[in-house]
């Protein structure tokens, strides 16, 4: 069975929408949780819009499945992860002002300084994880930075399914192979929905794990999120 790992950010940035604690972060990564999400997932950026970085510290205590921090490895950043040492970090190459991540790594442009980030994440017991387009060379160049893993920017496969066309996964399939003849474990996240996961899922060999925030968020505010986590888990059997 597929993972599957609750992005919370939504739930911060409503919070900040209004200050104070309502609603409460740190209720809210307990009990999806408790309702039967297998990890939590976080994004904290620069400008701390959503995700605060003292979140990704109050978290640590809280999450007891498995703890993913995203983000792009500035000094702030890393900083932050040795510190919390979270169960995984997901390498992406986000501009400071990006609404939402929009692009996978160049792995071969940046092969040095990954190479380097990842190093270090072990050293601390860190398994890693980077953001990467459907492009089989980008593949090929994550397993030479020496990543655990890789996650599908499933932005494109999205689209494509909501447009109707069902072969918006074949690039998907095509370096999810790849992947698995380079021993990179798989995980995905970016537009993933109760719509077109069980479809993904069905269609990736290998799927360890999808991180969602925004659809499951949305679509909780109509089924609620006990309901929601609980439909997400049917279909990533």
């Amino acid at each position: 069975m597929t993972k599957l790992s609750v992005n919370i950010n939504k739930i911060a940035t409503l919070r900040n929408s209004r200050g104070g604690n309502v609603p409460d972060l740190l209720k809210v990564a307990k009990d999806v949780q408790n309702f039967g999400a297998e990890g939590i997932t976080i994004h904290p950026r620069p400008d701390e819009r959503h995700i605060r970085y003292q979140d990704a510290r109050d978290l640590k205590p809280v999450v007891f499945t498995e703890y993913n921090i995203e983000g792009n490895p500035v000094k702030k950043f890393m900083d932050l992860i040795l510190e919390v040492k979270p169960t995984q970090v997901t390498l992406v190459p986000d501009a400071d002002n990006a609404i939402t991540s929009n692009a996978g790594w160049n792995t071969i442009k940046h092969k040095d300084f990954l190479v380097e980030i990842i190093e270090e994440c072990k050293r601390n017991s860190i398994r890693t994880s980077i953001f990467v387009d459907p492009d089989v060379k980008m593949i090929e160049g994550a397993k030479l930075t020496g990543a655990d893993r890789i996650e599908l920017y499933t932005e494109a496969f999205a689209h494509e399914y909501f447009l109707g066309n069902r072969k918006g996964i074949d690039d998907y399939v095509k370096v999810a192979l790849i992947a698995n003849d380079l021993n990179l474990g798989i995980n995905a996240g970016h537009d993933l929905s109760l719509d077109n996961i069980r479809f993904f899922k069905e269609n990736i060999p290998n799927l360890l794990e999808v991180s969602i925030g925004h659809a499951l968020i949305s679509e909780s505010l109509y089924l609620g999120i006990e309901n929601v986590v609980n439909m997400y888990l049917q279909k990533l059997k």
